[in-house]
């Protein structure tokens, strides 16, 4: 396959000419309508064909040749590009021209952002998806941006961030996503197709400061050290057997959820202290073993100490995993490639006695004590629309002070119920008293708590006006109960709502943390 090139000149010339064409994520989707916008992303590119019909003006010209890989005329590829023309993108190695047509071999699409820092558009360049190719995907290829790679850039914490590291980069998502907060970004991958894409899009969108590292892993940084590491490695549990592609995309090389296991074992040596790394990954459950408590091995497994807070997302049994990856690849449900694929998915499973899969989050951080203190492992399946980092880092931030806070300081400090928080009171008929009380968050993880009498009276008297401790030494007057007992019980809990966001601190620390990229829990 053709490599791209990322030419200084070229780009920041088809930056111009996309610009002036209004060639944006909601003009392509004004171009075709909603129905044909939900067909592109089911891979189906007929209807938006049709709904484009014979428009020749710059961004149907676009839609058509850079967003769906459909050939196009030099004529209405150099009229719409008219700085860069059709020449250029053969000179970025994005098309090639046959007797007077523009063959696309990569694809380039807007794409959206919106972080704390405010909202935006980026271009991306990848490879042609299974749509524009007619067939399963080259073992080569680099993927655009993906649903893992939107998480994942949801999921990173906003802030300062001084150098990041950016693990199996891609299409380089990651490391645009993260250059937004940080000095510098290192970028590293196996592939060098892949860091052409990263070095070429971070000219098309006019980005600095990220560098390119070809290597495996933490070879290419060894003995450097990171603010903050981001990863959406190639996690994908993929047999190591004869005729099974291996994506580089998406397959490390390694054996079950090895690669998964290699990286949160090896991130500890490449962050800073107080340095925070992100990732997403999958993990085996084995002869019915959790596979939380696989992941909580290979965190102790760390040669340095690392705190971890791991969030399980969705759990699949090995067909629905063997033939959620066999179908990524190209391959037809219903073929006998797709048969064979899918038994060889299931014959490595059960080689290694694995019963499931787990898929979630990672958030490791080294602390600057060198004595870890948290040890977060939890499942949270529910729906969550919003991103995440902004809840992370507000997480993270919370625990980081009440590690400084005993239950007697954390009685005379002031909080405030979060503004997403509600309350629902569920009576049986003829009952006065509730016989369910819960607390709704409507951001973040959309948590839903099952509270007592005792503990919805705290959350609702939580006004940012008293201490806790005046609150619950009120609530327990109330309730008739000793003051002492119910504050035993209901700062711990109290806790758990700080970090979780159900509560807030109302009033600013007395001491502000001296380094904001250092999350010391």
């Amino acid at each position: 396959m053709t490599l791209p090139v990322p030419d200084p000149a070229t780009a920041a010339a088809l930056r111009t000419d996309l610009t002036a064409a209004g060639y944006t994520a909601d003009a392509v989707r004004g171009g075709w309508g909603p129905l044909a916008d939900e067909a592109v992303g089911h891979g189906l590119h007929g209807p938006a064909l049709q709904a484009l019909g014979e428009r020749a003006d710059p961004v149907a010209v676009l839609c058509r040749l850079l967003f769906l890989g459909v050939p196009v005329e030099v004529d209405a590829v150099d009229a719409a590009l008219p700085d860069c023309g059709a020449g250029g993108l053969v000179r970025l190695g994005l098309a090639r021209v046959d007797e007077g047509i523009v063959v696309p071999l990569a694809l380039v699409r807007p794409q959206d952002f919106a972080d704390a820092s405010g909202s935006g558009q980026w271009w991306i360049a990848s490879d042609l998806d299974e749509a524009a190719l007619r067939g399963a995907l080259p073992t080569g290829h680099v993927l655009g941006v993906g649903g893992a790679s939107l998480t994942l850039a949801g999921l990173q914490m906003p802030g300062p961030a001084g150098r990041v590291l950016d693990v199996g980069t891609g299409c380089g998502i990651q490391a645009l996503r993260a250059r937004r907060d940080a000095d510098a970004v290192v970028a590293t991958d196996i592939s060098e197709r892949a860091l052409r894409f990263t070095a070429l899009n971070a000219l098309l969108n006019g980005i600095d400061g990220i560098e390119v590292r070809r290597g495996s892993l933490f070879e290419p940084v060894a003995g450097e050290q990171f603010g903050r590491v981001v990863s959406n490695p190639p996690f994908v549990i993929t047999p190591r057997a004869a005729g099974v592609p291996e994506y580089e995309y998406r397959d490390g090389g390694l054996a079950g959820d090895e690669l998964v296991a290699a990286f949160v074992t090896g991130v500890g040596a490449v962050l800073a202290p107080g340095g925070v790394a992100q990732l997403l990954g999958n993990w085996e459950y084995r002869d019915g073993a959790d596979g939380l408590d696989r992941v909580r091995e290979w965190v102790a497994a760390s040669p340095v100490a690392l705190d971890a807070w791991v969030i399980e997302r969705e759990i699949l049994d090995p067909l629905g995993y063997a033939e959620l990856w066999v179908r990524d690849g190209g391959t037809a449900p219903g073929s006998p490639e797709y048969a064979r694929l899918v038994e060889a998915w299931l014959d490595d499973f059960a080689a290694r006695g694995v019963t499931a899969i787990g898929f979630g989050y990672l958030l490791l951080h080294r602390p600057a004590s060198a004595t870890p203190s948290l040890a977060r492992y939890e499942r949270v399946t529910q729906p969550v629309s919003a991103p995440l980092g902004a809840h992370l880092g507000a997480a993270v931030t919370a625990w980081q002070r009440l590690q400084q806070l005993n239950d007697a300081a954390l009685a005379r400090t002031v909080l405030s119920v979060a503004g997403d928080v509600t309350e629902a009171r569920h009576h049986r008929p003829g009952e006065e008293a509730p016989s369910v009380i819960e607390l709704r968050q409507g951001g973040a993880f959309g948590r839903v708590l099952e509270v007592d009498p005792a503990l919805a009276a705290l959350v609702g008297a939580c006004d940012g006006d008293l201490p806790a401790g005046l609150l619950i030494d009120a609530i327990a007057d109330l309730l008739e109960v000793d003051a002492g007992a119910l504050r035993a019980d209901l700062l711990p809990r109290a806790r758990e709502l700080l970090f979780t966001g159900f509560l807030e601190f109302a009033e600013s620390p007395a001491v502000a943390p001296a380094a904001p990229v250092a999350y010391d829990l």
